[in-house]
């Protein structure tokens, strides 16, 4: 039994892959409304590598991995309700953002993440989304005990001895 439980907590999804996006060292922030990435150097660029968003359980985990070796470069952990706080979009453009990686021990580091094109970035956002409804699908379905089922099932099969009446129009199309 307790070789099930620990498969069943090992089961990862991954929900994107990203080939290419580039890790910067950022400096602090510098106004209480965001980071800039107009305001990271290209020189700051500290890595470059694979991206990979893996779903386990109730966690999302944003993996940065040699693309070569899949050796781990950082990983990003986003527990439910805490995205804004592990991931956070720059206000100067939608293809970067920063991400909040952690070592193990407590300590952690705010780190630039970019993306080469748009769409990349776009799902990347939409991964994330997807992981959090999953997470509020299952809470509630938990919470509910299973009778949210029940009343999101609509029955469209009428009951016996049940009338129903149709009424139809006729249209009349005058062509001139």
């Amino acid at each position: 039994m307790s070789y099930e439980l620990e498969e069943e907590e090992s089961f990862e999804h991954t929900l994107l892959v990203v080939r290419e996006v580039s890790v910067f060292k950022i400096p602090p922030r510098s106004t209480s409304g965001g980071y800039k990435c107009g305001e990271w150097l290209q020189s700051d660029k500290i890595w470059s590598g694979r991206l990979r968003v893996v779903s386990c359980k109730d966690r999302c985990e944003i993996r940065l991995e040699d693309p070569n070796s899949g050796d781990l470069f950082a990983a990003c952990f986003v527990y439910p309700g805490q995205r804004e706080s592990a991931v956070e979009s720059v206000l100067d453009s939608s293809r970067y953002f920063v991400l909040k990686i952690e070592d193990g021990t407590g300590k952690h580091a705010f780190i630039g993440l970019g993306f080469t094109e748009r769409n990349e970035a776009f799902d990347f956002n939409v991964a994330l989304s997807d992981h959090e409804k999953y997470v509020k699908r299952e809470t509630e379905k938990d919470a509910g005990g299973g009778e949210s089922s029940d009343e999101s099932h609509i029955n469209i099969h009428p009951a016996v001895n049940h009338r129903l009446k149709v009424s139809i129009y006729q249209l009349l199309i005058e062509i001139y």
